[in-house]
């Protein structure tokens, strides 16, 4: 590691950040009602109906971004396309307020259209205000995950409980409110249009290169993330029913956010002050994610509290994982990509991650079969993907 020096945080960055925790706020308290909503609300659907709109919803969202990601890069500028998205995803959370399945089809497609809009552009133009400071944009975007971490657990909490117990017209009403603030603190970003002097002094091979890296990594460690958590949520709700435990089972429901959060903090203070190639940090995240999956292989399929521990750790392996790598595999597309299109990049980065979420979750069944034989499995493709990490870090010493 290198001390970092004459880098600051850009102060455009924080109002980003501010940004992204309303509407996530926002985006996972409404998501957390609209199944609910569906279901035991005046829709009353039925549990698979309610079920397969919002299979329909979390898939045509991850479309939504590459086409709001084309307009904000080439048609109307990133700022715009924020904006823009921020107001639709507010009409969409007050249509839903509508009873009916009209209002319910409405406000789902002004969510996704906004959702599209808003994100990819948004991380976009926050990774841009670094590419003065690049030694922090690995902080920087670790900074960012732990803002949507917050916003993802205290939306889940509280719209969640606030939509249950008063009413769900307050609940989405509450979700439009944080998505209307969410646009404030985008009026007052100004991202400069020089950053591609940056992009210019750098390679094109070597761009080429690490992007493919890049989303190859992060599409594997999501596959991987999918394979496990199915096996955790299996393990969860086994530990839930011991009342030996003595743990509340709200501690249970928000159990990664319990490390993710301050481990998230750990990383932004110390990768703020000190730099290590990102492609390191990448490896390390696949040797955290190995160790996660050892730890499930000890747990036997029908485990005993003294198992506990061990699902503990694995968790905490997890998500140090985890911090290795999202945050800092979007710090290398806004260092290596041309920041004209570089919503686009992020965008299509969603594509092949949601397409193995998908595989994953139809074949879902082989995972039950033999849980411990699949974390063994996703053990020794963890270890195989640090070992070609390492392996391609050494060939680019070699050559430097």
């Amino acid at each position: 590691m290198k001390k970092i020096l004459n880098q600051s945080h850009p102060k455009e960055a924080f109002l980003f950040a501010i940004s992204r925790f309303l509407e996530r706020t926002s985006f996972y308290g409404l998501r957390a009602l609209i199944i609910l909503y569906m279901v035991t609300g005046i829709l009353n659907m039925e549990n698979s109906e309610a079920l397969s709109i919002y299979g329909w919803f979390t898939t045509i969202l991850v479309f939504s971004k590459v086409l709001g990601a084309i307009i904000g890069d080439l048609l109307i500028g990133n700022k715009k396309a924020i904006v823009i998205g921020g107001i639709a995803q507010t009409m969409g959370a007050i249509s839903l307020c509508i009873p009916t399945t009209s209002g319910l089809y409405v406000g789902l497609f002004l969510v996704v259209l906004g959702g599209g809009l808003y994100s990819p552009n948004l991380i976009s133009n926050y990774g841009k205000t670094y590419l003065k400071a690049p030694k922090l944009l690995d902080a920087g975007f670790t900074l960012f995950y732990l803002v949507i971490n917050l916003g993802a657990f205290i939306g889940i909490v509280s719209l969640g409980y606030i939509g249950e117990e008063y009413g769900w017209n307050i609940g989405f009403l509450l979700a439009a409110l944080l998505m209307l603030l969410s646009i404030i603190p985008i009026l007052f970003t100004r991202v400069e249009n020089n950053n591609i002097l940056t992009y210019n002094k750098i390679k094109i091979k070597k761009r080429i290169v690490n992007i493919s890296i890049g989303l190859g990594l992060v599409s594997l460690f999501w596959a991987f993330y999918e394979i496990e958590f199915i096996r955790s949520s299996d393990l969860k709700s086994v530990f839930i029913d011991m009342d030996t435990l003595n743990i509340p089972k709200s501690l249970w429901t928000s159990i990664e956010s319990i490390f993710v959060l301050p481990l998230s903090i750990i990383a932004v203070i110390l990768w703020t002050f000190f730099y290590s190639n990102q492609f390191y940090k990448l490896v390390m995240g696949f040797i955290f994610g190995a160790l996660s999956f050892g730890m499930l292989i000890f747990i036997p399929e029908i485990p005993t509290k003294y198992h506990i521990s061990l699902f503990f750790a694995s968790i905490f392996f997890l998500n140090i994982s985890e911090i290795h790598i999202a945050p800092v595999v979007n710090s290398i597309f806004t260092q290596y990509a041309n920041p004209k299109y570089l919503a686009i990049l992020i965008s299509l980065a969603f594509l092949p991650t949601r397409l193995f979420s998908v595989i994953v979750f139809n074949n879902v069944n082989l995972f039950y079969e033999n849980p411990v034989f699949t974390m063994k499995i996703g053990f020794v493709l963890m270890i195989i993907t640090s070992t070609g990490l390492i392996a391609f870090l050494n060939w680019k010493n070699k050559n430097h």
